[in-house]
């Protein structure tokens, strides 16, 4: 396998996701170089308190360690022990205005090595999309992007895929989903090195696509404080998951990454209260109704 070709793709896919998003928000991104003692780095590129987006971050990192973290190994103990290589593009978009929805996109790639062994590796990713106010559109926009980037590698991908987003973008706490989900994927290498880097590919290269007509469509829709409360609420939700349950930020955290690059994924202004409902009827009511169902937007 040739990690050149990787990470060639992943900087690239890096560059180009924020060279568009920087058109969109009209403020550049910081770009962050870091350095990790134990072996590897990466690129942070942030936006705060941007014209469209409150807080984003796309991140490239390339890290190299002794030994798989505990959560890496916990579902495949055999690699216990093995030195590894982790490479990825992760990315999560707080836009200010709440009819514009958060989004999540990471593509990844793992390598588990041994001395004197042929090394194991995999793919994962996926991306999915967390609204505050739901629209019909958005969804089956996204989700129809989904399946088309899927779909050259096999049409039973998208619902399997489908399945397994809805199943970990889960707060078993609360007993709901996170947002209206997408696709997610790990532990991935069936077809081969060639056709899993064909597939990871064609679901960065479709990022753009599914997220930002959808941003254009929401991002300067009117709104005021009633709005602005419902989506801080409803962030809290990112948080939790994301603290509790993210395979990603727990890698990180475990094999230590750099907090600041693998907490950027948190929004800057959320709230909690004390068991809280919707008013019946209203679009915040309509949310959990008809968006946070786990449906199958495509049927």
């Amino acid at each position: 396998m040739n990690t050149h070709l990787i990470l060639d793709y992943l900087t690239n896919l890096q560059h180009r996701i924020v060279e568009s998003l920087e058109l969109v928000d009209g403020k550049n991104f910081l770009n962050d170089s870091w350095q990790r003692p134990e072996g590897g780095g990466g690129i942070s590129c942030v936006i705060e308190e941007g014209n469209v987006f409150e807080r984003g971050g796309v991140n490239f990192s390339h890290v190299t360690g002794d030994r798989l973290p505990p959560l890496a190994s916990a579902n495949r103990p055999e690699l216990a022990g093995r030195g590894f290589e982790a490479m990825g593009v992760s990315l999560v978009l707080h836009p200010r205005n709440p009819y514009a929805p958060t989004v999540h996109m990471n593509v990844r790639c793992f390598i588990a090595t041994k001395p004197g062994e042929e090394p194991i590796w995999w793919f994962g990713g996926g991306m999915d999309l967390t609204p505050y106010y739901g629209f019909e559109e958005d969804a089956i926009h996204f989700h129809r992007t989904c399946r088309q980037a899927l779909d050259p590698f096999g049409t039973e991908l998208y619902p399997r895929f489908k399945h397994w987003c809805d199943e970990y973008f889960y707060l078993k706490h609360r007993k709901e989903p996170r947002g209206i989900g997408g696709i997610f994927f790990d532990d991935f290498s069936e077809p081969g090195f060639e056709q899993s880097l064909a597939m990871v590919k064609s679901v960065g290269d479709s990022f753009l696509n599914a997220y930002l007509p959808v941003l254009q469509r929401r991002k300067d829709t009117p709104y005021g404080e009633r709005e602005r409360d419902f989506q801080a609420y409803r962030r809290g939700r990112y948080v939790e998951f994301n603290l509790v349950f993210d395979r990603g930020t727990l890698f990180g955290l475990q094999s230590g990454g750099r907090t600041e690059s693998i907490l950027m994924s948190l929004p800057p202004i959320v709230k909690w209260r004390y068991d809280w409902r919707p008013e019946a009827g209203s679009a915040e009511a309509r949310l959990y109704t008809e968006f946070l169902t786990g449906k199958d937007w495509l049927a």
